[in-house]
């Protein structure tokens, strides 16, 4: 995807009216200091959808309301996508409505990562991403880390510093219908928030890696932590619903 600095990606989209700059907000995440929720829906692709072939994932990132924040797509190379999966490494930018890169969300691929009980962050067995805002400038990391049979992953702040601990459901959950909820919980163990995978239906679900996700947390929590979410989302997606389409191909 190119995008020409100053157009709008989306003509006559529902765009969220950008608040004004805030002193310590980074350039772009404006918007996060007014909201407790986005929704983050992923766009469906009729490659993936007729042929099994994997595209550059490509998400819409909306407020509670349907007015659209962001907008997010995917660059990794064909070959990485194919042979990768959802293992893939790659880089996730995050543009405003006049194509402005605000956000950038980076993840190494990993050979042997991924096991609930050996996923040790800061490891060759746990995955990982960063979150840049403004682009080169980290403000966040997302870390995969041990747990008994459940997905469950630290967040952390610029300084490598954990702020709040993310958990999901266990596997019984995870292969039943229904939302998939990975809440969200302060150091004191305070939930505060969730991420959640809503359902969408059989036909969905089985055939097409289009997910739709719920993300709520605290209005005052930091813009920073409420961007490194996001990324954590992304994280989530790719490690336990990209593959539930591989599996059934």
């Amino acid at each position: 995807i190119k995008l020409q600095p100053g157009a709008p990606i989306q003509d006559g989209g529902n765009w969220m009216q950008k608040p004004s700059a805030t002193g310590d907000c980074p350039p772009g995440l404006e918007y996060l200091a007014m909201i407790d929720n986005v929704q983050i829906k992923q766009k469906r692709e009729l490659l993936e959808i007729a042929l099994g072939w994997e595209t550059n994932n490509k998400y819409i990132i909306m407020n509670g309301v349907g007015q659209q924040i962001y907008y997010a797509y995917e660059e990794t190379g064909c070959c990485s996508r194919q042979c990768c999966g959802s293992q893939r490494g790659f880089t996730m930018h995050i543009v405003d409505n006049y194509g402005k890169e605000v956000m950038r969300i980076n993840r190494e691929f990993l050979l042997c990562g991924g096991c609930f009980w050996c996923a040790v962050p800061g490891t060759c067995c746990s995955h990982s991403l960063t979150v840049e805002a403004p682009p080169g400038n980290v403000i966040g990391t997302v870390n995969q880390r041990v747990s008994c049979c459940t997905g469950a992953y630290q967040v952390c702040d610029q300084d490598g510093q954990v702020v709040l601990d993310c958990e999901g459901p266990g596997p019984c959950t995870m292969c039943g219908c229904g939302d998939k909820v990975f809440d969200i919980r302060t150091n004191s163990g305070a939930e505060i928030g969730a991420i959640r995978k809503k359902w969408a239906g059989f036909i969905q679900e089985a055939f097409t890696d289009a997910d739709n996700f719920g993300v709520s947390f605290p209005l005052d929590l930091a813009v920073r932590t409420k961007a490194t979410l996001i990324g954590a989302t992304f994280l989530i997606d790719f490690m336990h619903f990209e593959q539930s389409t591989e599996n059934d191909s």
